[in-house]
């Protein structure tokens, strides 16, 4: 099984900041990337008083949060942020234009064994990953809001994503504290799936 030690997490909004933050409690050299500086410095000042907060109640000891403060770095391009990634979590809004677009800058920017998520919780996998010339590391991983709070990841494979990508993924949510459930992909649109509040 291929070893994932860097992940880089696309798209610093609310999702995207609690993939980071379970990525960096789960062991990860983590890379939150944003446009938008006050997205990363909100992501930064957000890290350290939910890493205080599982201390106080004793879900995270201070060694452990130290420890995660320091894997998470921060990046302000797509590029910087996946370069040395062996996964890359797209957690953009749900604009299929978007991720197309993501993903075409990632199939180019990442080395050739980097494995590529999104997040998306509507577009079929098999229609995003069509544009990268890697169909068989392309899959979803489909967090909730809030990502702490989840206990199970849904994983879903597209009809062309291989076995050695499921299990490192896999293995990542098993880190991340999360039980997974591993779903083919549907034809066309997945079903929309109920908002938190």
């Amino acid at each position: 099984m291929a070893e994932i030690r860097a992940i880089a997490v696309i798209g610093a909004g609310a999702l995207g900041r609690g993939i980071a933050y379970a990525a960096a409690l789960g062991g990860y050299r983590t890379i939150l990337e944003d446009i938008l500086p006050a997205s990363l410095r909100k992501a930064e000042s957000e890290f350290r008083t939910s890493l205080d907060q599982a201390i106080d109640v004793g879900r995270v000891r201070e060694t452990e949060a130290s420890a995660a403060l320091a894997r998470l770095e921060y990046a302000s391009s797509v590029e910087q942020a996946a370069r040395e990634a062996d996964l890359v979590i797209e957690a953009v809004p749900e604009e299929l234009e978007s991720k197309s677009e993501i993903f075409t800058l990632l199939d180019k920017v990442c080395r050739p064994q980097t494995m590529i998520a999104s997040n998306t919780s509507v577009f079929s996998i098999a229609e995003i990953a069509a544009v990268t010339y890697r169909p068989g590391k392309c899959l979803v991983m489909r967090f909730k809001h809030p990502v702490h709070e989840m206990k199970t990841l849904e994983i879903v494979r597209g009809p062309e994503t291989d076995e050695e990508t499921i299990a490192a993924c896999s293995e990542v949510a098993r880190r991340m504290g999360k039980g997974v459930t591993v779903v083919a992909d549907e034809i066309g649109r997945l079903p929309e799936l109920p908002k938190s509040p």
